[in-house]
């Protein structure tokens, strides 16, 4: 089990193929919400275990941090 702090980013890789993952959020959905930072960023530099094949067309669209970046909207 891992807590993730409300605002906290956070990304996964699964590295075995009958993995699940099961959510559990402190407020219900909604789409103001909705943000993020582009996985393959340099500027954040992870080094992904393995090559990311698979990825959402929504997190495929997350933008690449800026010098104008002051976070993510969470509210």
């Amino acid at each position: 089990m891992m807590v993730i702090p409300e605002g906290f980013a956070h990304g996964f890789q699964v590295i075995k193929s009958n993995s699940e993952l099961l959510y559990f959020h402190t407020e219900s959905y909604t789409q103001k919400a909705e943000s993020g930072v582009l996985f393959n960023d340099k500027k954040i530099g992870i080094d992904w275990p393995m090559e990311v094949v698979d990825i959402s067309d929504r997190d495929l669209r997350h933008e690449k941090i800026t010098k104008k970046f002051k976070g993510l909207n969470t509210k």
